[in-house]
């Protein structure tokens, strides 16, 4: 197969495009692109690699290309092609990081400050974005309590002079603008002027002229022009004052004091004010980190990480794919990216950036100066997160480790299957099935199971019906349980995991997967491991191997447990009680929890059922199951 694919990809041509990597099932494993199509993609086929980019390769069956017209074509076409098929092998972070905006609409006569998740083409100012919504919103309430805006639900001017100010008007945090007549002096020109360029120009504004002036100024402050306002509002402030307009100077000075707490506090300005990004990139062995540190005139505003496995792209291609996805779902661009590597993309890059900002966005590659100590900083960083998240893996990898000699195994249980039955007597009788990776829970591959194989308590037979039927699926060649685990749990002692061992074996000699019990405690915790034949394995003195075993068997009885009820529920609610003239929801729940089954209850007398229900309700009931005991 290689020297097929080596001869394809010598007879591709030296032209920019994207090749798309596919498994023996014609899945899309990978996406990249290249500068000349035929020195790329042969590259993968020739010499020595990395072991993730070896393993990549082990799993390519064929390959496409699409020729395109330019490098800057290449570039998008890839980015759309990585999101549209989410190849395995491709870098990739995480999608469910929000970064909300800001919004106000200009339009309105008397705008709000609302936060929401995404920018819309809808004529309306969108501020950000933000670390997260608790940041944005006390971004909105700083701003409101230094410009007296509102908080309230009242809608201007409709709620105009129809009630009493609240309690924060009271307090002197709103300037009360449900109150009629709060126009008053709103400044000079020059003032207006300054602040009217946070807002579309031309838009005629009615209602409060105050609360325009307001909202404006809250806006400059979002826009980092706070030294603007300042400048602006002291010579307002003087200006007052040598008029002899002594309680106007006094209200500019209280502005002037909340806009400069307002610059000081770090969590009101966003990071799409940044002017500079300096980019981290630390690659490990088991994880990878990707840092932007957010820079605003030589101050650090914030950091931004994110954790991933170890991709197959090199540094330079890493760092081309990391800023894409970074960026352009951000929707927020600095003026300048320092970066630790140049990507051959650069130029492409700039001009993808600059399309979707709107104006130009620099990328460089310092090597010197100040701004090569920025990229230093934020290489440590994410040097720093990488090997901390890898020390919490090197410690699950021991942990499994240790489990594996402790087990007796030929390698260590990486995938790790456990087995729980939960019943009510003889009533909805279920199992579960869940998977622990790596000694993470796995909760795509959990399986539940209603027990068919028999109608009474027997959690033997029940557990010889689940292990069976799961050892069936993989040989049947069900992918949805594929693989076989390193090592199954069964909630239980020696006769539980005896009898799990043996339904394996008598369904197929050839599969051989080990098998143990969890053996609880008097507090139902687990305390040990038992082998088929009673052999009881101490995990006590390890404290990372309990709590791992004490996880899994906890994890396992939930996940029965909450099957069971939804079962339970459901017959209760579908019981033949309902069939009984004056057996209702309350009556029916108190005859089950009196005799523990459907089966009980029919082979009561009336006076025992009497004892629980009214004699007419006992005889109904009694009537009800006739037919059923005759039969027998």
């Amino acid at each position: 197969m290689s020297d097929t694919l080596r001869e394809k990809a010598n007879a591709l041509p030296r032209r920019p495009g994207v090749y798309i990597m596919l498994d023996k099932s014609g899945e899309v494993i990978y996406v990249g692109k290249a500068v000349a199509l035929r020195n790329r993609v042969s590259s993968y086929f020739y010499g020595a690699h990395e072991p993730k980019t070896e393993l990549m390769v082990s799993k390519v069956a064929d390959f496409d290309v699409i020729i395109a017209s330019s490098e800057f074509e290449a570039l998008v076409l890839e980015n759309q092609l990585i999101k549209h098929h989410m190849p395995k092998y491709n870098i990739r972070l995480r999608d469910d990081k929000g970064h909300p905006f800001i919004r106000v609409d200009p339009r309105e006569a008397y705008p709000r400050f609302t936060v929401v998740s995404k920018r819309r083409d809808d004529g309306a100012r969108y501020l950000g974005p933000y670390g997260g919504r608790n940041i944005a919103h006390s971004a909105i309430d700083a701003v409101s309590k230094a410009f007296g805006l509102p908080s309230c639900s009242r809608r201007f001017p409709r709620d105009i002079g129809r009630e009493r100010p609240c309690l924060s008007h009271h307090l002197g945090v709103c300037r009360g603008w449900c109150l009629p007549g709060t126009d008053i002096e709103s400044g000079s020109a020059g003032f207006t002027n300054i602040i009217n360029t946070g807002l579309q120009p031309g838009v005629a504004h009615s209602g409060n002229e105050e609360y325009s002036v307001a909202v404006r100024s809250a806006i400059t402050v979002f826009d980092g022009r706070a030294n603007k306002l300042i400048d602006e509002i002291t010579r307002e402030m003087e200006a007052a004052a040598a008029d002899m307009r002594f309680e106007r100077a006094a209200e500019l000075r209280d502005r002037l004091r909340a806009v400069k707490e307002l610059k000081k506090r770090q969590s009101v300005v966003s990071d799409a004010l940044a002017d500079t990004d300096a980019i981290g990139y630390f690659r490990g062995e088991a994880k990878s980190c990707f840092v932007a540190l957010h820079y605003i005139d030589g101050r650090l505003l914030d950091k931004d990480f994110e954790l991933f496995d170890t991709p197959v792209e090199d540094g330079g291609e890493a760092i081309s794919g990391l800023l894409r996805q970074y960026y352009l779902r951000r929707e927020a661009f600095p003026r300048e990216i320092l970066v630790p590597f140049e990507p051959e993309d650069s130029a492409e890059l700039e001009t993808l950036f600059a399309e979707a900002a709107r104006r130009r966005v620099t990328i460089s590659h310092p090597r010197r100066g100040e701004k090569l100590k920025l990229i230093k900083t934020a290489a440590v960083n994410a040097r720093e997160e990488a090997e901390r998240a890898t020390t919490r893996e090197e410690k699950i990898r021991g942990t499994i480790e240790w489990l594996g000699k402790a087990m007796g195994l030929e390698r260590p249980p990486v995938r790790i299957e456990a087995f729980d039955i939960s019943n009510t007597g003889s009533e909805d009788i279920v199992a579960s099935m869940t998977v622990f990776d790596n000694g993470k829970p796995k909760k795509n591959s959990y399986k539940r199971f209603a027990i068919k194989s028999t109608e009474t308590q027997d959690d033997y037979r029940s557990m010889e019906e689940v292990v069976t039927r799961r050892a069936r699926h993989f040989i049947d060649g069900d992918e949805a349980w594929t693989p076989l685990p390193d090592v199954m749990l069964i909630d239980g002692g020696q006769a539980h995991a005896s009898v799990a061992a043996k339904a394996i074996a008598a369904l197929d000699p050839n599969i051989s997967v080990p098998v143990f019990g969890m053996v609880k405690d008097s507090r139902h915790r687990t305390r040990a491991l038992v082998t088929p034949d009673g052999m009881e394995i101490g995990i006590d003195a390890n404290p990372a191997a309990f709590a791992l075993i004490g996880t899994i068997q906890e994890e396992t009885h939930r996940f029965a447990i909450t099957f069971h009820r939804e079962r339970r529920s459901k017959t209760v609610r579908k019981s033949k009680l309902d069939e009984a003239p004056g057996v209702g929801e309350t009556r029916r729940k108190a005859l089950l929890r009196a005799f523990g089954s459907l089966e009980a209850i029919k082979a009561a007398s009336v006076d025992d059922l009497a004892k629980i229900v009214p004699r007419a309700a006992a005889e109904a009931v009694y009537a009800l199951f006739v037919e059923d005991r005759a039969g027998e």
